[in-house]
């Protein structure tokens, strides 16, 4: 995965960006060499969004299938909620 540094992108702007992405889903934006954020197309990032929310529903549909779920009033969950704390 490509790296671009801070002030590269200060001077360079998006066009740094986009050749990082030219041939990478993804690039490293680091500061005082550190790796410190990640860069992506708007494509990428709505294909992990999509990814991590299909993993969350079938996670949700086995926890129903095994019967790890709670039948409960509003009241009820509330109260738990409060208590978690």
């Amino acid at each position: 995965m490509p790296s671009i540094p801070a002030n590269e992108l200060k001077t360079r702007g998006v066009t740094a960006i986009e050749q990082a992405l030219a041939e990478n889903t993804e690039a490293i934006v680091s500061v005082r060499g550190k790796d410190k954020y990640v860069v992506m197309s708007f494509e990428q990032y709505s294909h992990l969004r999509t990814c991590e929310l299909e993993a969350a529903i079938h996670e949700t549909r086995k926890d129903l299938a095994e019967g790890r779920f709670i039948t409960e009033s509003p009241a009820a969950h509330l109260k738990r909620l409060k208590e978690m704390k």
